[in-house]
Formats: structure tokens, sequence, C-alpha cells
């Protein structure tokens, strides 16, 4: 594999690495400095990269990385019952008002859980990824992946019928 061809993918996704790297950010300047990050440690250990089919993994396991140590050096955990900052519209979806707080309901429950968690949570339900995927970007067993997002959702399910 060549240098063009991972200079490509990054080119191609970037749009998809910054709303990763937002969704723990929530500031514009440092997502874009978490995935400026990831894409030089990227090109700084591409020689690494044993086998170019697992480039996707790869690459996001080194911004997933940057996130949570961006996380941990920046973020707060927020309490569960202080997750939800905005009260909620009407009950009923079809209100444009009650749709956008339900969003912001689920970005707010999203941000209190565990970076891990989370992390589970977002690469499998924002960027489509396989169980597997995920596994092998985390570097967990793929029973661990399940099990943290089991324990992820039911997180997500309990904050969000309190509301």
């Amino acid at each position: 594999m060549r240098r063009e061809e991972f200079e490509r993918y990054i080119t191609e996704n970037q749009e998809r690495f910054y709303r990763l790297s937002f969704s723990y950010t929530h500031n514009p300047d440092a997502a874009l400095d978490i995935v400026q990050e990831a894409v030089l440690k990227g090109i700084a250990k591409f020689s690494t990269l044993r086998n170019p089919q697992y480039m996707q993994t790869w690459f996001y396991r080194i911004l997933v990385n940057e996130c949570v140590s961006w996380y941990r050096r920046h973020g707060k955990v927020l309490p569960m019952e202080t997750a939800v900052l905005e009260e909620r519209g009407p009950s009923t979806m079809e209100d444009p008002q009650a749709a956008q707080a339900a969003v912001m309901d689920l970005r707010h429950a999203l941000k209190a859980l565990d970076p891990k968690l989370r992390a589970v949570v977002e690469l499998r339900f924002f960027e489509d990824m396989k169980l597997e995927e995920i596994a092998a970007i985390m570097h967990m067993n793929l029973s661990t992946v399940k099990s943290r997002l089991y324990k992820a959702l039911k997180l997500l399910r309990l904050d969000l019928e309190e509301e």
C-alpha cells in the first residue's frame, strides 16, 4: 500500500473523522485539532500498517485513542441526573421542537457516558461499523464490545426514560 492511498482515504473520510471527534469535544476547534493530531500520528506510524485492508480499523484506533486522550485531559464527567440541560418539548414527535429536544436529550445522555462506552455506541450507530471492526479498533474481545454496547444502551435507556 502506498502513502497516496492513505492520503486519499483521509481526504475522503475527513467529515466522518471530524464528526466523531466533535461528538467528544463539542468544540469545533478541538475536534479539528484531534483529527489533525490523529492524521499526523497516522502519517508518522504509516510504516506499522502491515495489511492495507485494515487501514480503516488501524486509523480509527488512532482517532478514538486521540479522542479518549483529549476527553481525559479536558472533559468533565457529567452526573446522569444533570446530563439533560434542555427541557423536553411536547410528547408528540411530529412537533419539530419536540424532535430537536429529543435529539438534544440523546446528545447529553451520550456525553454523560464513560468515554469507552460512548466510543462503542458512536462507532456502532453513527459510523455504522460492525462489532468485529469495533473490537479491532479498540483492542478488545468481541464479547467485551458486546457487553459495553449493552451496558451503554441500558444506561442511555434509563437516562432517557427519566426524562
